[in-house]
């Protein structure tokens, strides 16, 4: 190990074995980290989405990361805070900074850079570098909606960011819901996730759907959380009624038990409950289309860029961060309704030719947009 790098904590309430776009996000990141010989420290919680899933106290990954999680109240207590600010804060943040204190106290000394994940990780951020003098920033990734509806949040948000060197958001959907707050520093920036080209790549569908267990014909598939905002229930009202396509959803979340209802009742839908992102790739390739029907403002979609990745094009909502991420040579974004979601998905179904140049343009897409080099976009902090 390389004495000379400096050292980072990152804060975040949401880490891997949990699922979620995040925790993958931050798997690629202290991955990079580690190749560049940096001292990586992780402070976060037990999984709290992801349930009936091992987990480590302590673990070591790689030459460097060290991964400390607090087991803390799951059972997707997360989800029905969402819409509470101030509950969800109460339920992320004391805990969390409590035991970053003490994380603090015995290793400051080998803290250069704190990078918090989130604004809630970001208020813990603030009170460790008034206390231990480090250099803090932080990282968005999601467009939060309650931005701009209350003076207190308005008010938290803005001393959070004014008391880091560096604020990076994942998209201008990100960057500009904050505009309105008038920071007092210039000090935001934009960042962009990245995909694992190696791992996520395209391999033949039959042998895909052979892995998987599933039926060889035209598939949507869907991967994401399982709650109303991500369309779930939109897009198993479509398959109701395109009875010919076969849909597929992975996931977990409030939403399981509907699922399961409807995966029993529903012949052409198929629910295969979590998988881990490691293993996702077999799955994307195994679909014709990739939906992401999300009805809010996505801070980006990273599911998406996989599925681009593996050559199998997006259709999906025009909301928050998609658009930036895709293209229409890749993807069929519109406004996420039912008849929009239903007449994309049935154009590609009933457009072979179409469809089929869309794939066809979607590695190179993937190889120019999504590699490995956006990393640099964070790491140049890291001064």
């Amino acid at each position: 190990m390389n004495k000379n790098k400096k050292g980072v904590l990152i804060l975040t309430p949401f880490f891997s074995p949990n699922i979620g776009g995040v925790e993958t996000h931050l798997d690629d990141l202290t991955s990079v980290l580690d190749e560049k010989k940096y001292r990586v420290y992780v402070q976060t919680y037990s999984p709290l989405t992801t349930g009936r899933t091992l987990w480590e106290k302590y673990e070591l990954l790689g030459n460097s990361i060290q991964v400390y999680r607090h087991k803390w109240i799951g059972r997707n207590l997360f989800h029905k805070l969402e819409n509470y600010p101030i509950l969800n804060f109460l339920y992320l943040t004391p805990y969390l900074f409590v035991r970053s204190l003490f994380f603090m106290m015995t290793n400051s000394h080998k803290i250069d850079i704190i990078h918090a994940q989130g604004l809630n990780a970001g208020a813990i951020g603030v009170a460790l570098k008034a206390i231990f003098k480090k250099r803090l920033i932080i990282s968005l990734h999601a467009v939060y909606k309650e931005t701009g509806k209350s003076k207190l949040t308005n008010h938290a948000t803005r001393l959070i960011f004014n008391n880091a060197e560096i604020v990076l958001g994942m998209s201008k959907a990100v960057m500009n819901q904050f505009t309105q707050l008038e920071a007092g520093k210039s000090n935001f920036d934009k960042y962009r996730y990245w995909v694992d080209v190696e791992r996520f790549k395209p391999m033949d569908q039959e042998e895909a759907r052979n892995q998987v267990g599933i039926k060889n014909c035209f598939t949507v598939l869907f991967a994401g959380r399982l709650i109303p905002i991500k369309g779930v229930k939109l897009l198993i009202d479509i398959a109701r009624e395109l009875e010919y396509i076969q849909f597929i959803f992975i996931g977990t979340g409030p939403m399981k038990n509907t699922l399961q209802k409807f995966s029993k009742k529903l012949p052409n839908v198929h629910f295969l409950g979590p998988v881990q992102n490691s293993k996702m790739a077999v799955y994307y390739n195994s679909a014709n289309i990739f939906c992401i029907p999300s009805i809010y403002e996505e801070g980006l979609g990273r599911v998406a860029m996989e599925s681009i990745a593996c050559c199998t094009p997006v259709v999906g909502s025009n909301r928050g961060g998609i658009p930036e991420a895709l293209n229409d040579s890749v993807s069929l974004l519109v406004e996420p309704t039912h008849e929009n979601i239903k007449c994309a998905i049935s154009t590609l179904h009933d457009d072979g030719e179409r469809l089929k140049k869309m794939s066809s343009l979607c590695r190179e897409f993937a190889l120019k947009n999504y590699s490995k080099q956006n990393a640099t976009l964070i790491t140049k902090h890291y001064r």
